[in-house]
């Protein structure tokens, strides 16, 4: 499969990758919301957790010696970057709105990657803004709520918007970056990028490092193992091979895994009118991406 065909399921083992990237993101928002950690110190750990797991197999490949791996490098360090500010986002969007609602808008993420890639000369149809239409009312219907509900719900839904943009963005520079890199360099470097950026904000903010109760440990070790290692790590895999508009679209799976996740140990419901809006804009998206001819 090309990475370039940006309509071809993904095929073999990337299923599987797919499938444990999703289970993995999927648990990222009700552990999130479990923890009390600051948000710039539960990043910075969760990244420097996944950097050093995969430094060991990195360190062999030494592909940091020709000029296009440097160049790889630059890009992965740009797509770490860019990673910081999505979590930034997602991290407050779990904080201060529904899990469900906020993982629902993070899914925007497809959309967004579409957009970019039309932006880098490719086409998409008539046809596809029907999904644009659709996922964009549902937008309205869910943010609607809830203002409704409270500003601070409302302002998270901008928060999981803004992640989704940056999202799309992470995925496309880590598929151009990984077309000379190795999955494990890549990741080494755009993890411990990302753990670089938001350290600063920790530390000007003054927010602890160390010092945690051994429960938000644990929930640390949680996001490491699962949303890193087993969400972003797979998807990264996948990237390899499958259309980073193609991986995009499969995060959609992720809302009703948090959202179960969510109901499950957090006790935590959405709102009846935000229900509508999660389905039509899961429905638009798919309309969106689907329709989408990406010319080669």
């Amino acid at each position: 499969m090309s990475i370039d065909n940006h309509n071809a399921l993904p095929e073999g083992r990337d299923i599987a990758f797919l499938a444990l990237g999703v289970v993995g993101i999927g648990t990222s928002g009700p552990v999130i919301a479990l923890s009390t950690m600051p948000v710039p110190t539960l990043i910075f750990w969760r990244n420097l957790g996944g950097a050093l797991s995969m430094l060991p197999f990195a360190a062999r490949k030494r592909e940091w010696r020709s000029a296009e791996q440097r160049s790889a490098i630059k890009w992965s360090l740009l797509s770490g970057a860019l990673l910081a500010l999505h979590f930034l986002g997602f991290f407050i969007a779990m904080r201060m709105s529904s899990v469900a609602a906020g993982t629902a808008l993070t899914a925007m993420q497809p959309i967004f990657a579409a957009i970019f890639l039309k932006i880098g000369g490719h086409e998409i149809p008539r046809q596809a803004w029907l999904g644009m239409l659709i996922a964009f009312l549902s937008v309205l219907l869910i943010t609607g709520v809830d203002l409704h509900l409270s500003v601070r719900a409302f302002v998270g839904d901008l928060s999981a918007l803004g992640c989704a943009a940056l999202a799309a963005g992470y995925v496309l520079i880590g598929s151009k970056a990984q077309r000379t890199l190795s999955t494990s360099t890549y990741t080494v470097i755009c993890y411990g990028m990302c753990a670089l950026t938001v350290l600063p904000v920790s530390l000007f903010i003054g927010y602890p490092l160390v010092h945690f109760s051994a429960k938000q440990w644990w929930l640390v070790l949680a996001l490491i193992g699962g949303a890193q290692l087993l969400g972003h790590t797979m998807f990264n895999l996948s990237l390899k091979r499958v259309s980073p508009a193609v991986v995009s679209l499969i995060t959609f799976f992720e809302v009703p895994v948090s959202a179960i996740l969510a109901a499950w140990w957090l006790g935590q419901h959405p709102a009846a009118g935000i229900i509508p809006g999660i389905i039509g804009l899961l429905v638009g998206c798919a309309i969106f991406v689907l329709r989408t001819k990406v010319a080669e």
